[in-house]
């Protein structure tokens, strides 16, 4: 392994010496998200493999181009878990790509976002140096906030070599109900049940159908059924439910109408804009179908406090993510510029001219 980064190194500094750009791409499984990937390609896929796995310290250490199912296959099989359930999109998924692309599932409001459970990472910059940062407990604050950086970067920053996570132990019960309830009274029922002492690891609002997932000890999700009321789903109902909405296999994602991806308060009012609706994270993460320009979008998820991002369809060489203020621009050039000097690395992927 070491002299496949050896190679990877001697690659990046000749590209950084001629103005070369490299495209990183572990499976392709994330091909679409962002800006259209431009340069020379570099798979990762030949740098796998679990590093270190230490069950009784919920941490693992893994190569970036290990595929996701292998890593969560190891996890499952000692009742562990990634807790944010980053999505899959495609069997050929990555740890490295899924790092990078920054996305977690349906749990995430409950237990954080995907830089919540980034530890470490050893990565190649755009000077074709070898660093490393962070470590292997959650004690190590050295270079911590630079490994959690990684997270959402697609690739920009570096190219990926190793990452050290924290697990979580899967729920010992689990429970799925349904509610029929409008998208006002939805809004309303999250922000309420949020602030109470509930088990609640995922919810979603569409067409009229309030879905909420209950996690946790025996005891709690039973207390949480009686109290809550609703319809239960069975166990097949509820793992297709779920894991649909991780993936983006469920049908509300299938059509090629521009998909927009909103971050919102969990509070924020109704968007009240054409398209169909699908509301996630108690309220905080609203996706919408919709042919509505992206002025229109943006205006109004701004005036509600949150930003947009063309996450699916539509124009791939204008923005895709919301524009950010100009302190918040300047900041991304510095960290681009500290990491990647020379621009190597997926050109232009998050915003135009970084």
């Amino acid at each position: 392994m070491d002299d496949l980064i050896q190679a990877w190194s001697e690659r990046v500094r000749q590209a950084a010496a001629s103005g070369g750009q490299l495209r990183i791409r572990g499976g392709g499984s994330k091909d679409f998200y962002g800006r259209e990937p431009v340069g020379e390609l570099l798979e990762t896929g030949a740098c796998r493999g679990i590093v270190n796995y230490e069950p009784s310290e919920l941490v693992v250490t893994v190569r970036a181009g290990t595929p996701l199912v292998e890593l969560e296959a190891e996890l499952a099989g000692q009742g562990q878990m990634l807790a944010f359930e980053p999505p899959r999109f495609a069997a050929g998924a990555t740890v490295g790509g899924c790092i990078a692309a920054g996305l977690a599932g349906p749990r995430r409001a409950a237990v954080g976002g995907v830089r919540d459970f980034v530890l470490g990472a050893r990565l190649i910059d755009g000077r074709g140096d070898v660093l490393r940062f962070g470590g292997e407990v959650m004690k190590n604050v050295a270079g911590y906030d630079v490994s959690r950086a990684l997270a959402g970067s697609l690739g920009t920053l570096g190219l990926i070599v190793e990452l050290s996570l924290k697990v979580l132990p899967r729920p010992v019960a689990e429970a799925t109900l349904r509610f029929e309830a409008g998208e006002a009274d939805a809004l309303h029922r999250l922000n309420a049940w949020g602030g109470q002492p509930l088990p609640i690891s995922a919810s979603a609002w569409r067409s009229g159908g309030l879905y909420l997932r209950l996690s946790g000890a025996s005891a709690a999700v039973e207390a949480a059924l009686t109290r809550l009321g609703g319809e239960g789903l069975d166990e097949e109902q509820a793992d297709a439910l779920w894991r649909g909405l991780r993936d983006h296999t469920d049908p509300y994602f299938a059509a090629c109408t521009p998909l927009w991806r909103l971050s919102l308060p969990s509070d924020a009012l109704a968007l009240e804009l054409e398209g169909e609706q699908l509301v996630e994270w108690g309220g905080a993460q609203r996706w919408l179908r919709s042919e509505l320009s992206a002025a229109d979008i943006r205006r109004r998820v701004e005036a509600l406090g949150g930003h947009a991002t063309l996450f699916r369809h539509g124009d791939r060489q204008g923005p895709r993510f919301h524009p950010l203020p100009g302190a918040m621009l300047a900041l991304q050039r510095n960290l681009k510029n500290a990491f990647d000097p020379a621009g190597v690395f997926n050109p232009g992927r998050l915003y135009e001219g970084l």
